[in-house]
């Protein structure tokens, strides 16, 4: 075992990217030689990278490894770590995606389209008009294949931490939770102007298809929800979320 010190920025992009979902250090002590996880293994076996091949590795926890392919088994992928770099991508803003569920794929892609834009994390919830519906057991599995969409994402932006994806709640109950951040809602009856007030750290609450029941919308303000528009045009469900993640980065300087 060895221990590395941080190394100037690694180029970005240069090598494959992957995550393994094992932590690579214990005690900021890093091995020599790393088995990769299934998944990572699989993913590298995918892309038919071969052995002395150099590839980054990052295990969501900060920071990652300059690394090279020492093997490729049917069982085990091995690889050499040679450098460790203490470098972050993470966005400025602490932001939080509160999403109601959205049909089809559109729900895996504003996740991974959140997740490339930098957000902290993303909160499913379930809502009077969302068209989809998930039953407990089903709610657990695709929590788990959106947290998978989330380390794809990570390992493409080159981010080398991971946003928390949390479980399927009812909006209702969301609502209930003791909250010490700004929570806003996206609105297109909102009064313009207000999405220019809003600071981080703040959660960003995008309705479905079907938009919020206005039952739904008064429990919000009773709540000490913010109500906020992105423009005089309604936004899809899927482009929502994305738009008011950029308007808040572009203006706190993040684009900068």
């Amino acid at each position: 075992m060895s221990s590395y010190s941080a190394a100037s920025p690694s180029p970005r992009f240069q090598h494959p990217r992957f995550f393994n979902a094992a932590p690579i250090s214990r005690d900021g002590v890093f091995p020599r030689s790393l088995a990769l996880d299934e998944q990572a293994s699989m993913h590298l076996r995918v892309l038919r990278l071969r052995e002395d091949e150099s590839v980054t590795l990052f295990d969501g926890l900060g920071g990652e490894f300059e690394a090279r392919i020492v093997s490729i088994g049917k069982r085990e992928v091995v690889a050499e770590l040679r450098a460790h770099h203490a470098v972050e991508r993470e966005s400025n803003l602490d932001i939080t995606l509160v999403q109601a569920l959205a049909t089809g794929d559109k729900m895996d892609w504003i996740i991974q389209k959140a997740t490339e834009l930098g957000v902290a994390a993303i909160q499913p919830v379930q809502t009077q008009r969302a068209m989809a519906k998930l039953s407990a057991e089903r709610a657990e599995k695709r929590a788990a294949h959106w947290q998978g969409v989330v380390s794809a994402a990570c390992e493409q932006c080159g981010r080398n931490r991971l946003p928390k994806v949390y479980g399927v709640m009812d909006f209702s109950a969301w609502l209930k939770q003791p909250s010490a951040i700004l929570r806003v809602m996206l609105h297109p009856d909102a009064i313009p102007g207000a999405w220019s007030k809003v600071r981080a750290p703040v959660a960003i609450i995008i309705g479905p298809e079907g938009g919020f029941a206005q039952d739904e919308v008064f429990d919000a303000e009773r709540a000490g929800v913010v109500l906020a528009s992105v423009g005089s045009r309604v936004l899809r469900t899927e482009t929502a979320g994305l738009a008011a993640i950029t308007s808040l980065q572009a203006v706190a300087g993040e684009w900068n």
